[in-house]
């Protein structure tokens, strides 16, 4: 994990960015510009000119964002390499977006919840592969090893489990139900739960079933643009 000031500036950065392509700039003018704009006190200056030395000497940066595992994380390169791929239809300007409202979520107070919520939203809206961006998901080092455990699952079952389905048997409800009705889970699965603490409403009995994707999405930077993206300066 990052300092949060390396995040502010990344917010910075790309929202510059997002700004300043439609304005048909090229990317490598743009990025020799904001460079200067950066604070000199975090690492993300030196990362650009990594960065431009790749886009002059091969045209792409996901190369160079690739060999930086310490500074971009494995979605941000996936993200960046998706938009650089010719055959694709993800736009850079779109990863450009998205890239920015994550730093900015980073920046603040993120949860593993939102923040897994908002990437696997990317990957849904913009239709993206699902096994290389969980993949790349996985190794976020937001997430702990139960999270990269259950990611992996989703991987391997998205399309043939509903998703809400795959949240709830990973959800401290569906244990305490389990504990309850003194059903102990089928053999091989992990009962840890990933997806937050148990919370209950004024009733004081929680949702019923899978609804609790509902409650965690409600913490998806996605679902916020605008006030997430109040952090620098």
């Amino acid at each position: 994990m990052l300092e949060r000031e390396e995040y502010v500036e990344q917010a910075y950065l790309f929202r510059m960015l997002s700004e300043r392509l439609p304005e048909n700039f090229p990317l490598q003018d743009l990025l020799e510009q904001i460079r200067h704009e950066l604070l000199a006190t975090t690492k993300l200056p030196m990362a650009v000119d990594y960065l431009l030395a790749e886009l002059r000497h091969c045209g792409v940066i996901s190369t160079a964002m690739r060999r930086l595992p310490h500074y971009f994380t494995a979605f941000q390169t996936y993200l960046v390499e998706a938009a650089e791929d010719d055959r694709g239809r993800f736009d850079m300007r779109v990863a450009i977006e998205v890239l920015r409202y994550e730093a900015a979520y980073r920046a603040e107070q993120p949860t593993r919840e939102g923040l897994f919520m908002y990437q696997f939203e990317t990957l849904c809206r913009n239709r993206l592969r699902y096994d290389r961006g969980l993949d790349a998901i996985s190794v976020d080092p937001m997430y702990n090893e139960d999270w990269r455990e259950w990611i992996q699952t989703v991987r391997r079952q998205i399309g043939i489990v509903e998703f809400a389905d795959l949240i709830y048997v990973r959800s401290p409800e569906y244990l305490r139900r389990r504990t309850r009705a003194s059903s102990p889970p089928p053999r091989g699965r992990k009962t840890n739960p990933v997806w937050g603490k148990r919370r209950q409403d004024r009733l004081g009995e929680p949702p019923e079933g899978p609804h609790v994707l509902v409650r965690c999405a409600a913490k998806a930077p996605g679902l916020s643009h605008g006030a997430a993206d109040q952090t620098h300066r």
